[in-house]
């Protein structure tokens, strides 16, 4: 029978978060109003005020950026959604814990701390076509588990995910909440590589109807239809918030932790920016419906990590320039 109490202290923590101080993002609206007039910075100076209210900092700083990379198995690989074997997740991370990724090198470019969490790849979760993803207790565990993701060290987080199926049940919980069939989400994945058409659509179609009635409470629709690196994630996004960390999210995995949290405080997400813009569509709505910016123009940019290691740099750039700033000399 479902309880619930796994789930109480991080309903009691949403539901207490307070709305951040406008102060730090007025302070750089005032700063750049009188040093770079008529919104000469752009899109740099609406990022830098979202640093700054983010981090509740001015002038904000990015010093310490990390790459937070979560790694899940799932039961429902059984159904062949994917071109790729339910082993690879596994043969990824050792790729990665040896320096041979290219989110490896993305991230020496961009002097961004990668760390990359093995979340029990020998223990799929289950097959959300016709069981639970996991139980309460297990998605409670996994969401404090992400919470770690967050130090108090780091002045800006990137979270992001690689698992073989993870994109089809994260397509499953924005569904769940949002709205749309395996038809609607489909074209998404394949579109972006992430899955095989037919049987991602049966699979999506599938746990929609095996779990319907169960899927009104968010946390409930997560630990139902999600994975780990979904939950993980979640409590990442939530520690930031706590610690008033800015965070990117990149990947459909991090849209739809975001969703969950969304749906029960809108609060829990305002430190959010999402990496590149999402493609015209039904992901395009799912974002503005949750009021999360994107930081880069929508373009071919490879996932697990690489679009929110670039966007790293584009958020240091807004605010170096915003730190840096000063006053015209007059013309003689």
């Amino acid at each position: 029978m479902t309880t619930g109490l796994p789930f109480d202290d991080f309903r009691n923590l949403l539901r207490g978060l307070a709305r951040a101080e406008e102060g730090p993002a007025d302070a750089v609206r005032a700063r750049l109003d009188e040093l770079a007039p008529a919104g000469s910075l752009g899109a740099l100076g609406e990022i830098a005020g979202w640093l700054a209210r983010a981090s509740q900092r001015m002038p904000p700083v990015v010093s310490r950026p990390q790459l937070a990379l979560f790694a899940g198995t799932h039961g429902l690989a059984r159904h062949d959604v994917s071109a790729r074997a339910p082993s690879w997740t596994a043969a990824m991370v050792e790729h990665c814990a040896a320096g041979g990724a290219a989110i490896n090198q993305a991230c020496l470019a961009d002097d961004v701390a990668l760390k990359v969490f093995d979340l029990a790849l020998d223990l799929p979760t289950g097959d959300i076509s016709r069981d639970a993803a996991f139980d309460e207790r297990g998605c409670a565990a996994t969401m404090a588990f992400g919470m770690e993701a967050a130090s108090a060290e780091t002045s800006l987080l990137v979270l992001g995910d690689f698992s073989v199926g993870g994109a089809v049940a994260a397509a499953c919980v924005l569904a769940a909440l949002q709205g749309g069939s395996g038809r609607d989400w489909v074209p998404l994945l394949v579109q972006a590589g992430e899955a095989r058409a037919e049987p991602a659509r049966a699979v999506i179609d599938a746990a929609l109807a095996h779990h319907a009635g169960h899927l009104r409470d968010p946390l409930e629709a997560l630990r139902r239809l999600g994975g780990r690196e979904i939950a993980a994630i979640a409590g990442a996004i939530v520690s930031a918030r706590v610690q008033n960390i800015p965070v990117i999210l990149d990947g459909l995995a991090a849209v739809a932790a975001a969703a969950v949290l969304h749906a029960l405080n809108a609060e829990a997400v305002t430190h959010c920016r999402l990496a590149a813009s999402a493609p015209d569509g039904l992901l395009a709505g799912v974002v503005g419906r949750l009021a999360i910016e994107p930081v880069l123009a929508a373009g071919n940019l490879p996932g697990g990590g690489i679009a929110g290691t670039l966007a790293v740099g584009t958020v240091r750039t807004a605010a170096l320039c915003l730190s840096g700033l000063r006053p015209m000399p007059v013309p003689a």
